[in-house]
């Protein structure tokens, strides 16, 4: 293009301390929940293949008997495998040479700049992850294995079947008759029935999570002593204890949906699910999960979470270019060892 100057080789800084401020922004940031759900695997390549198991295989019952000086009774099983892809997405932010020489401490122009296009990757990040697993309307089978629909007339307990979306219905957890405790405890039993994996972890939106902690069912356990010490009143490790799960994770992030110039439109990312899953204390080649994200780490400068901030010179702006990259692609590993409540409140 007629005026556009690239920058060279050596004008290209992959910049460690900005990288760095920009890692300690996304550990810190609390709101943004899609790196911990599910386990992240740093690889060296962009795109590769994984083995994957027919859990069925494992679940049989096939030992017999022998007599002396015969043979063990004995199988195998078949291992397939599935494909990882990890799409790079970037945002820059310029730093104008007529605002960094007004600055008082030009260092903050480039810290705000990385939290600026930090935040634009979080985001991202966040949104693919409701995409990919949290997503509303959903299905049995869609996306999730077993799927439990929020209803006003909910399904009769004996004909209840999250794998059948004529039979799948739960009451409406802001409505006064619902049962949320005996819901997850269902469908964290059918989980494990199917795979013989529990569920140990919850994702709630939150209006669902808002809704729970003044549950009167919920409240009343915790007033009754049911639980670790603490008042009537529910928080995140109260929940994560009175439905036996290691961890409740809320998505308190927000979006604006509006476009440049228009009015902003904010809203939560993570709507109004929740979703129930297992996620193992340590990923491993036979191990399963119900997701992992697969991060490249092999760019040079990339972190295990396969972002990395450069900063370079963009000499026809007169302005210092900050770009934050990202390549990572969240996996649906095994929709079984999920269980998705869709709109499970009003």
């Amino acid at each position: 293009m007629s005026g556009f100057i690239r920058p060279s080789r050596s004008d290209v800084h992959i910049n460690k301390p900005l990288t760095n401020i920009s890692i300690a922004f996304l550990q810190s940031s609390d709101k943004f929940i899609a790196s911990r759900v599910f386990p992240n695997i740093p690889v060296s390549s962009k795109s590769d293949a994984y083995f994957t198991y027919d859990r069925g295989e494992f679940n049989r019952d096939e030992m017999e008997e022998r007599a002396p000086g015969t043979e063990s009774a004995g199988g195998g099983y078949d291992i397939g495998n599935a494909t990882y892809y990890a799409r790079e997405r970037a945002y820059h932010k310029d730093v104008a040479d007529t605002i960094r020489a007004n600055a008082d401490t030009p260092i903050n122009l480039d810290r705000e700049a990385t939290e600026y296009v930090t935040q634009k990757g979080l985001i991202k990040r966040e949104v693919t992850w409701n995409a990919t697993y949290f997503a509303s309307g959903q299905t049995p089978g869609s996306i999730w294995t077993f799927v439990a629909d929020g209803d006003d007339t909910p399904t009769p307990p004996a004909t209840f079947d999250p794998t059948n979306a004529s039979n799948n219905q739960l009451q409406f957890w802001n409505q006064a008759a619902s049962t949320p405790i005996e819901d997850v405890r269902l469908m964290k039993r059918t989980v494990l029935e199917s795979t013989g994996f529990q569920p140990n972890v919850m994702t709630l939106g939150r209006p669902v999570f808002d809704i729970l902690v003044d549950h009167p069912d919920i409240v009343g356990r915790l007033d009754r002593g049911q639980t670790p010490v603490g008042p009537a009143m529910a928080n995140k490790a109260q929940l994560a204890a009175l439905f036996e799960l290691d961890e409740i994770l809320v998505m308190d992030s927000i979006q604006n949906t509006a476009k440049e110039g228009q009015t902003a439109v904010h809203a939560f990312i993570g709507g109004k699910n929740a979703l129930l899953s297992y996620r193992p204390p340590t990923p491993g080649i036979m191990t399963p999960s119900a997701g992992y994200t697969f991060s490249w780490s092999a760019p040079f400068g990339a972190g295990a979470d396969g972002m990395r901030i450069s900063r370079f010179r963009m000499e026809h702006l007169k302005s210092d270019r900050v770009e934050i990259e990202m390549a990572y692609d969240q996996k649906l590993v095994a929709a079984d060892l999920g269980a998705f409540f869709n709109a499970i409140v009003e």
